[in-house]
Order: structure tokens, then sequence, then C-alpha cells
């Protein structure tokens, strides 16, 4: 069934509307076109937690905007895929290189966010952003552990209390989704279930090609398999028990984005009880929300652009061991 234009409009497609609307509130600041883009009741899951209602996206937009008022956001890809007629839901990769003044010098920031956003009729309805806050504290030269310190998480409502859905090709998060390009969305997430939770990790070069690219935080690039390999098990080693679980998927294909490509909405769940890689273990539970665009070429997995939130995860974990004194954190 076609994207009705009601979806979109006055843009061309779901890729123009989300390049430009974005756009238009982060490097024009039109902040007050939340208010025209937002549902008021829009929800935004992000890397510390849950904002139910627009004020408190508008509130959060103004103070990241303050923080960063020379900010240029690039989009590097938009993955949309239809919900229905009148709907979509977008993974848009952004990236942003900025100057900053730091101690008296300028200091470029490299960093990027995934924003996954779900449009019915024109209007946000529910968003997940998921942002490499370690990128750019480690580029400022800051202690990581020191800012999650001054960081609350919020914990999640809504569609994120909910289990992660049995057949996540035909129901996501999002809703219902269309049956598009099935081998290549069953080879990711075999690839998920078998690399990533039963960490057969030899299995890599079965799904990914020998010259492959992992874009992942800190701004970290990583190639071939033994690079993703050594990755995944810094990743999930503080969390042995941890489980992935993919709670949505869209596909799109564009040459102007280099072919086809599946987004993967996504969290880890484990304890702290691994290697104590973010200070004293406290085996409590943790919850890591990310999102992971393959591309795929030839029916392999050529490159993947991972983002979640370090930061978030170690205020969990700091907070779990009382540690710090929480401000009232801005979650978007």
């Amino acid at each position: 069934m076609p994207l009705d234009p009601v979806a979109y409009k006055p843009y061309t497609d779901p890729d123009d509307f989300i390049r430009e609307v974005t756009d238009r509130i982060w490097v024009q600041r039109d902040v007050s076109y939340i208010v025209d883009n937002y549902e008021p009741d829009s929800i935004v899951h992000g890397g510390l937690g849950t904002v139910v209602g627009r004020d408190g996206v508008i509130e959060g937009s103004l103070m990241r905007i303050a923080g960063t008022p020379q900010h240029v956001g690039q989009a590097e890809d938009v993955v949309w895929e239809a919900r229905g007629d009148d709907a979509f839901l977008s993974s848009h990769l952004v990236f942003s290189s900025d100057e900053h003044v730091i101690d008296g010098r300028s200091r470029r920031i490299r960093k990027r966010t995934v924003a996954n956003c779900l449009y019915r009729r024109g209007r946000m309805v529910e968003e997940w952003v998921v942002r490499d806050e370690l990128a750019d504290v480690l580029q400022r030269g800051l202690d990581p552990d020191e800012v999650a310190r001054g960081q609350l998480f919020r914990g999640y409502s809504g569609s994120m209390t909910q289990p992660p859905p049995a057949d996540v090709l035909a129901v996501g998060d999002s809703g219902p989704r269309p049956d598009d390009h099935r081998a290549e969305c069953e080879m990711v997430l075999e690839f998920v279930d078998e690399v990533w939770n039963q960490r057969r990790l030899h299995r890599v070069p079965e799904f990914m090609e020998r010259d492959l690219f992992l874009h992942t935080v800190g701004d970290t690039t990583v190639v071939r398999p033994d690079g993703y390999q050594r990755d995944l098990l810094s990743l999930v080693a503080p969390f042995p028990d941890g489980r992935f679980a993919v709670r949505d998927v869209q596909t799109n294909v564009d040459e102007r984005y280099a072919g086809l490509r599946i987004a993967l909405l996504w969290t880890l769940n484990g304890t702290y009880h691994g290697t104590p890689a973010f200070g004293p273990l406290t085996g409590r539970p943790v919850e890591l929300l990310g999102v992971s665009q393959f591309l795929v070429q030839r029916g392999r997995i050529v490159r993947e652009m991972r983002v979640y939130d370090e930061i978030a995860l170690r205020a969990q974990i700091n907070a779990a061991r009382g540690d710090g004194v929480f401000t009232d954190t801005n979650i978007y």
C-alpha cells in the first residue's frame, strides 16, 4: 500500500521530511516548531529513561541547543519504513563535528546520534533516541565516570516496559510493519542471536564481509572480523548474562546511502557482575538502549553503525552503588 502524502507533507518523502524538520529545529533554531511537530502527549525514550509530553522535549532541546549554539547535525542516513498508509518510522543517523572552545583552545567534537521517530500524519507520536555521549566526554578531556555521577537514570515507561515483540518482523514497538526484504532481515536477526546472544563469535565471518566496518561509541571505528569480535567481547564482558532483545526493525533501499540498510532498535539487559570495567561490581541489573544500522550488500553485512549512551549506562551502575550527587538530568 503506497504511503499517503499526509504522512510527510509538505516535503517530497519521509527522508526529505526528517532531514528538513531536524535542520529547522536544531540548525535554524526554530525551537517553537516542536509545538507543530510533536503531539502534546508524545513519548521519548532515551539513554536515561522516558520523557512523556511535548514540554519535556521543548525544554530539553532548548538546553542542548544553548549548550552548543554552533551545532550542525548532518544527516548521515535515514532508514525509513511505512507504518500503515499514513505513518512511518524513521531511523535518522546524525553526524556532528562541532568546534568548541575548551581551556582556551578550539577543539572539534565528533559524535553520532540516532533518533528513531514514529510519525503519524506528520506528527511525532513516539521517539527512541540514543547519543554517543562517550565521544563528547572523551574529546572534551573529561572523566566519563565523573560525568556519569552527575546524571540520574529515571527508568522507562510505556512501550519500553513491555516484553520485546514475539515476532519483530511482523510487529515491533512502533506497530505492524511491511514484510520487506525478509531474507536479509532474517539473516541480520540470526546474526544478532547467534553472535551477540549465543556468543558464537567464530561465526562473524559467515555473516559479515572480511573488510567490514563497525562505527561505534567513543567515535571509534573497528575493522575486520577480529576487531568486531574484540569489540563485542568488551561490550558484554561486564554483563556476562546479558541478552540483546530486538524491539523494532525497519528497512530501506536508497542509492544515496549505498543500498539496503536494516535498522534494529535493541536493548541489552544483564547484571553488572562480570568484568569491572565501570568500577566496583554491583550485581544489579542494567538496561541499555541502542540502535544499529546494518548495510547489507549481496546478502552480507558490510557495515554496522552502532550508537548507545555509555555515560547513561555508567549512571545506572553508579546509582546502584549510591555514588554521586544527581541533578535534574536532561533526558532529551
